[in-house]
């Protein structure tokens, strides 16, 4: 399994979750923790399907990446989805559209009678953003992947398969790997914190849950909820 690896900055390293198609909560988010020169920002994927305008958090996500911090984002397995349905490498495509596909292309203007041309239609800065999201980030003490991780595998026998749908398996069982596994994809009412195996920051914001957002070197939780524009912090246990 190919890992982007870096050691520690000398800056804030963050992690955000699933965010499917909500704009207006990402965009109170980064306007919350600020990021700077010398920030990380690790996105754990699915920017797109579901929520309102796939085509607005993309955007921010290009305008975050031309600031001065750092950014890595992670492929979700609804990207991959995307890009298998758009002719380009990926799988399940033909899920796409029964899986908030038709949101994400709606947010594009592309009608169902524009299918066929839904790969023309689509910005060329965005195709190029999709193709090129990592499926891991690895930072030790941790290790960020969109779904999870095959629990009985070490980390270089891993399967993209697993990193971008695994769900019970990984969640219920701790893991041979040396790292605390940060990860989204799975909704949970709340974070789902079992250290030192596993922090869970999907919290359901496009089912009108909240979008979270980990500050790991002070160890602060942000949130805000799906509709609003207040952000909430407060410490969260990482140790």
């Amino acid at each position: 399994m190919a890992t982007n690896q870096k050691s520690k900055s000398e800056g804030r390293l963050f992690a955000i979750g699933d965010i499917h198609g909500c704009p207006n909560e990402l965009d109170a988010i980064l306007k919350s923790i600020k990021p700077a020169a010398g920030d990380t920002v690790v996105f754990v994927g699915d920017y797109v399907d579901r929520g309102p305008s796939a085509r607005e958090v993309v955007e921010l996500a290009l305008e975050l990446e031309r600031g001065d911090a750092e950014c890595v984002f992670l492929k979700g397995n609804h990207e991959d989805m995307m890009l298998s349905f758009l002719g380009m490498p990926g799988n399940y495509g033909e899920s796409f559209l029964f899986n908030g596909g038709v949101a994400t292309l709606d947010s594009y203007g592309v009608r169902e009678e524009d299918l066929e041309d839904a790969f023309a239609r689509m910005p060329a800065t965005h195709l190029d953003f999709m193709s090129r999201l990592a499926t891991s980030y690895l930072r030790p003490p941790y290790l960020f992947v969109h779904a999870g991780i095959e629990p009985s595998r070490q980390l270089e026998e891993q399967q993209p398969e697993d990193l971008l749908w695994i769900r019970q398996e990984f969640i219920f069982s701790p893991h041979k790997i040396d790292a605390t596994v940060v990860f989204g994809h799975t909704p949970m009412r709340g974070v789902m914190i079992d250290l030192p195996y596993k922090l869970g920051i999907d919290t359901g914001l496009v089912y009108g849950g909240k979008l979270t957002c980990v500050e790991f070197t002070e160890g602060v939780l942000y949130q805000v909820q799906r509709g609003h524009r207040a952000v909430r912090s407060r410490s969260i246990p990482l140790r």
